[in-house]
C-alpha cells in the first residue's frame, strides 16, 4: 500500500514537470473553436460509503434501457492508482440531471486466468446490438500494460473477450479510445515513444473486427518526457465535418485539458490548439435532445461533473462522428 500511494505521488509529481515541458511549446493561436459553461455535480461516488471516493477517467453511454450508464475509476481517497480494482457503475435518465444512481461495481478485477492487477479507463461502444467496453487491465511490468475486452447485451453482466490481452504496450499504456473512422476502427491510446519511456504520445492501431488490432502508429507528440503521467491521457476524439478533435490532458496542471484540431484523425500538432477547459480526465457526451457536454473528474474532486459544451466551428449542420443517441 505504501508503494503504491508512492508511485501515485511520484505520478502527480511527473504531470507537474511534465506540463512544465509541455507550455515551453508554441504560442497559443487563432480562435478558440470549442468552450465549456458552468460545470455542475451530477455524480457524488461517496454515497453509502463511510469514507470520501473518487472518479477518474471514466466513460457514457446510452443504454437499451433508455437509461444513460457510466462506467469509470474508483477508489476511497487518498489517490491509490495501483490498487483501483473496480470500474463504478451510475445511471440516470438524463445525461444533465443530478444525482445520478449509484450502482453495483460493473467489473471487478481478476488475477487469475486475466492477469488483472488493476481497472483502468473504461471506454464503452455499441455495434452490432452488443456493447464492447475495452480497458486497461495493468500488469506489474509497466512496459506492457494490456488492453482487455469485455461484452455485453445489457450494460449489466459482463464477459471477458478469449483473446485478452488484446494489446500490449508501454510505458502504462492506457486509456483506450475506440472509433469508427471510414470501414476501419481506431483504438487513440497515451503511451511513450518507447516503452520504457519517452516522450508522452497519443498512440493508435486499427482493426475491421474489434478483436484483432494493427501495429501503433502515432497521432500526437508532446514534448515532454517521462513515465507514469503525462500530458496525453485520456484521448478522447470526436468529428464534426471534415474536423477532428482530440481532447488530451492533463495539460496546464493536474485539472487541464486542451483541444487539438485536425483534417485527419491520425496526425494533430501543438499548434493545432483550440481550446482549453478546467477538466481532468474530458470526456464528450451528446444527449438525446442533441446538445453537447463535456465532464470532469478526478482525485480530491468529490466526484463527476459536467458542463454545457459549445462548438464555434461553423460544423452545427455537418456530419459527425457523436450522432444523437438513440
Amino acid at each position: 500500500m505504501r508503494r503504491n500511494t508512492a508511485l501515485a505521488l511520484a505520478g502527480i509529481a511527473g504531470i507537474i514537470l511534465m506540463n512544465r515541458v509541455s507550455e515551453a511549446g508554441p504560442a497559443e493561436t487563432g480562435k478558440m473553436h470549442v468552450k465549456a459553461g458552468e460545470f455542475k455535480k451530477i455524480y457524488d461516488p461517496s454515497v453509502g460509503e463511510k469514507e470520501p471516493w473518487y472518479i477518474n477517467d471514466h466513460c457514457f453511454v446510452y443504454g437499451p434501457d433508455e437509461r444513460w450508464h457510466m462506467f469509470g475509476i474508483t477508489h476511497a481517497e487518498p489517490a491509490n492508482p495501483l490498487d483501483e480494482k473496480h470500474l463504478a457503475h451510475a445511471t440516470a435518465e438524463r445525461v444533465f440531471q443530478s444525482p445520478w444512481r449509484k450502482e453495483p461495481f460493473a467489473l471487478s478485477a481478476v488475477w487469475e486466468p486475466w492477469r488483472e492487477s488493476h481497472l483502468w479507463a473504461p471506454h464503452v461502444i455499441r455495434h452490432n446490438g452488443l456493447y464492447y467496453m475495452f480497458y486497461c487491465a495493468g500488469d506489474p511490468d509497466h512496459t506492457k500494460y494490456k488492453f482487455h475486452l469485455t461484452t455485453s447485451r445489457d450494460l449489466k453482466t459482463w464477459t471477458r473477450h478469449p483473446n485478452n490481452p488484446l494489446v500490449v504496450d508501454g510505458f502504462d499504456a492506457r486509456d483506450p479510445m475506440v472509433l469508427k473512422v471510414g470501414r476501419e476502427w481506431v483504438m487513440y491510446y497515451t503511451a511513450n515513444e518507447k516503452p520504457e519511456g519517452g516522450r508522452h504520445i497519443v498512440a493508435y492501431r486499427t482493426s475491421r473486427n474489434l478483436i484483432d488490432w494493427g501495429e501503433r502508429k502515432v497521432a500526437f507528440t508532446d514534448p515532454a518526457s517521462g513515465t507514469y503521467g503525462g500530458p496525453t491521457e485520456s484521448p478522447f476524439v470526436v468529428r464534426r465535418g471534415k474536423y477532428w478533435y482530440l481532447f488530451i490532458g492533463p495539460r496546464e496542471g493536474y485539472d487541464g485539458t486542451d483541444v487539438f484540431r485536425s483534417e485527419s484523425p491520425y496526425r494533430w500538432e501543438l499548434v493545432d490548439k483550440v481550446g482549453h477547459f478546467p477538466a481532468h480526465a474530458a470526456e464528450v457526451v451528446r444527449d438525446t435532445e442533441g446538445r453537447w457536454y463535456l465532464s470532469r473528474c478526478g482525485w480530491g474532486r468529490g466526484g463527476l461533473y459536467l458542463a454545457p459544451l459549445e462548438w464555434n466551428d461553423g460544423q452545427d449542420e455537418r456530419d459527425t462522428s457523436m450522432p444523437i443517441p438513440k
